[in-house]
């Protein structure tokens, strides 16, 4: 068996693997094998018993989480076998959040490190509550506009028309614990782009491929873009 994206092979013990067992639990799990060289030449352990008690109580006091360690015998030298299965909850190595991707770990960071976060919580980009904006904030004009559409396209009943534009947040499922979640924002409010930078149409007319005739933009709330386009 040779390295691949769900498999490692290490000749001994370092502390440090647990950053791999974290990638492999925040992927799509894997197996980590000690005491083979890396061309998969099993050259044995001298500590495997202790080993086989330190590394499931490491993973569980650093990481959190449980894993089948495992001895194995070949040709009579001794290696573990550490299998690790992908966690349905962000996995952390002491604040740090490793990811196995091919044949490599990663640490994540920045804006990979977000969507991966919101991927394994379950929350998409558009259903974060975002604090310091109110319903009041919102404009009315935009909800007529989509009170308007939906009647004529009938996906609202015309007795439901004159929900408040609380009631008809809280409806679509964008309100959660009293705060707008960033679809309302983008939405409904006369300037996402505060929040949202670059949610805006720009519309050019080319005479040719490379030669510009007219350009413009259509700035505002979704639902008043879609209307003035």
């Amino acid at each position: 068996m040779a390295e691949n994206q769900n498999v490692e092979w290490k000749e001994l013990w370092k502390d440090e693997y647990l950053k791999w067992i974290c990638g492999f639990a925040n992927a799509q799990g894997g197996k980590i094998y000690i005491g083979k060289k890396d061309d998969g030449t099993v050259i044995g352990l001298q500590d495997s018993k202790k080993l086989l008690e330190d590394i499931p109580n490491k993973v569980r006091d650093v990481l959190g989480i449980i894993v089948d360690v495992n001895l194995l015998t070949e040709d009579g030298k001794d290696y573990i076998e550490i299998r690790v299965n992908s966690n349905s909850y962000p996995v952390n190595y002491k604040g740090e959040y490793h990811y196995r991707s091919g044949s490599t770990k990663q640490q994540l960071k920045g804006q990979a490190l977000n969507q991966f976060l919101l991927q394994k919580t379950g929350i998409t980009w558009d259903s974060v509550p975002i604090q310091g904006v109110t319903i009041e904030d919102l404009r009315n004009d935009s909800f007529d506009i989509f009170r308007e559409q939906a009647v004529r396209s009938k996906r609202i009943d015309k007795k439901d028309i004159d929900a408040s534009n609380e009631q008809l947040l809280d409806s679509l499922n964008l309100l959660e614990n009293n705060h707008l979640k960033r679809a309302a924002i983008l939405l409904f409010h006369h300037n996402p782009e505060k929040w949202i930078p670059g949610e805006y149409i720009k519309i050019g007319y080319f005479e040719s491929d490379s030669e510009l005739r007219y350009q413009d933009e259509i700035h505002g709330s979704l639902i008043s873009q879609a209307d003035k386009g």
